[in-house]
C-alpha cells in the first residue's frame, strides 16, 4: 500500500480489526520511510447488479424495493421486522450466489413469492395479487385454492409427525 504522505511503497500493517458492520476490515498502517501512520479499509468487492424490468429497461438492484414490497404485503400481519429482514437476506443471498450481473424482475418476484409463502399465507396472497396482476376474481380464487391446498397438506403432515 502506498503511503499517502510520502508516496513510499513500503508500508506495514500494525493493527487489523473488523468494522462494526462486520463487512469490512480497518487496518492501521505505518510507513517504513516516513514513520507516519494512516488507516485503510478493506471490503468485499460486490458485483454491481442490474435488474431487467418487464419493459426491458434496466435499473440498479435496490434491496429496499424487495423490503418495501414484503412490508406492504405483511401490513397488519403477525410478522416481525426481524422475520422480514431474514427473508430479504435469504433472497439477496440467492440473487448474489448466481454470480451474474443481471437478473429479471420476474425472477426476483418468484423468489419473493416462494419465501413469503412460508412466512404468512395472507401476505403471500396480497403480494401475489399485485405481482401476478390478477385480472379477474377467477384467477385470484385459483391462487387462493393453491394456498389452501398447501396449508391443508402442511397441517396433515404435521399431525402425522
Amino acid at each position: 500500500m502506498k503511503c499517502p504522505y510520502c508516496s513510499a511503497e513500503d508500508t506495514r500493517v500494525i493493527d487489523s480489526r473488523p468494522v462494526e458492520d462486520n463487512n469490512s476490515i480497518r487496518r492501521r498502517r505505518i510507513c517504513d520511510q516516513c514513520n507516519r501512520r494512516f488507516t485503510t479499509y478493506e471490503k468485499i468487492e460486490s458485483i454491481p447488479l442490474v435488474v431487467i424490468k418487464k419493459d426491458n429497461n434496466r435499473e440498479p438492484y435496490d434491496r429496499s424495493k424487495i423490503e418495501g414490497g414484503i412490508l406492504r404485503a405483511c401490513h397488519k400481519r403477525p410478522v416481525s421486522v426481524g422475520q422480514i429482514k431474514k427473508v430479504v437476506d435469504e433472497i439477496e443471498a440467492v440473487i448474489y450466489d448466481r454470480e451474474e450481473k443481471e437478473i429479471s424482475s420476474q425472477e426476483i418476484g418468484e423468489l419473493v413469492m416462494n419465501r413469503i409463502h412460508d412466512l404468512d399465507p395472507v401476505a403471500y396472497v396480497r403480494f401475489a395479487s399485485v405481482y401476478r396482476e390478477f385480472k379477474d376474481v377467477e384467477t385470484f380464487m385459483e391462487e387462493l385454492q393453491k394456498v389452501l391446498k398447501a396449508d391443508r397438506k402442511a397441517a396433515r403432515s404435521s399431525k402425522e409427525s
